[in-house]
């Protein structure tokens, strides 16, 4: 499901690639955290999520990899850091695919008051609403009803209090937004996010799913001054990409 956050400005720096040195202009120099999750295939609903962090200049293992689900259908090429890519589907709304590529990682959100995370925090409530309408101006947003009328948000299906609406659904108890499509292009996919899985062979709509452990560690390691992002790719293309987009080197045989 989707992404509401602006997608922060490019800055000037050199990005160090994974095992060796190097300059490059992809627009996630910045980040000193990625998470990554790579799939069998452009048709594969679930992957293997690892988590790395730059460290005097390399890209290192930061936590064991671990398990996750994503679209139903799998993945399409989506909007966000990187440049148009040809060959392989592109994420459309409603398709059910994950969007691939590179992407900001926007605020964290969830049932409780608080959590234990440096990100910004959005505790959810009864009337929020991500709008996964392409006509509305609030298309691709999390909103709150009171805050921009009933109108606004008429016709979405993605309330955030997923427990209030759907007979207690613990889905978004926990998760981030994933900036997938910020500039809210119509039809390009809407409502991006990692959240909680509904158990280990239960696809999603689009997002990122996982362990409630694994997303615990997630939210308390991420920290917004390290410029996170987060990769989605099918293995043969991370491969393909890693150099020249400056990715981190995936142990050989795990991604599956």
């Amino acid at each position: 499901m989707a992404v509401h956050a602006s997608l922060p400005a490019v800055l000037a720096f050199a990005l160090i690639g994974a095992g060796h040195a190097g300059t490059s202009s992809v627009p996630w120099h910045d980040a000193r955290q990625m998470i990554v999750v790579t799939t069998a295939d452009w048709n594969a609903d679930h992957g293997i999520l690892r988590t790395f962090e730059r460290k005097h200049g390399r890209w290192q293992m930061a936590k064991s990899a671990t398990p996750v689900t994503i679209g139903k259908n799998g993945a399409g090429w989506g909007l966000g850091l990187n440049a148009p890519q040809s060959g392989g589907p592109v994420k459309r709304e409603g398709d059910n695919r994950s969007p691939a590529g590179v992407f900001r990682i926007g605020e964290a959100f969830g049932y409780a008051a608080h959590a234990d995370t440096a990100m910004p925090y959005r505790a959810l409530s009864a009337s929020d609403w991500c709008v996964d309408v392409s006509t509305s101006p609030q298309y691709n947003r999390i909103v709150d009803a009171k805050v921009v009328g009933a109108a606004a948000v008429k016709g979405a299906s993605e309330p955030m209090r997923r427990d209030l609406h759907f007979d207690g659904d613990q889905r978004y108890r926990q998760g981030f937004v994933i900036e997938h499509n910020p500039d809210a292009k119509p039809q390009a996919g809407s409502c991006i996010f990692a959240h909680l899985w509904k158990s280990p062979t239960a696809a999603t709509a689009g997002c990122t799913a996982m362990t409630p452990a694994a997303m615990q560690s997630l939210l308390a390691w991420l920290k917004p001054q390290d410029h996170p992002v987060f990769v989605l790719l099918p293995q043969a293309e991370y491969q393909r990409l890693r150099s020249s987009w400056q990715l981190p080197a995936l142990a050989a045989g795990e991604a599956r």
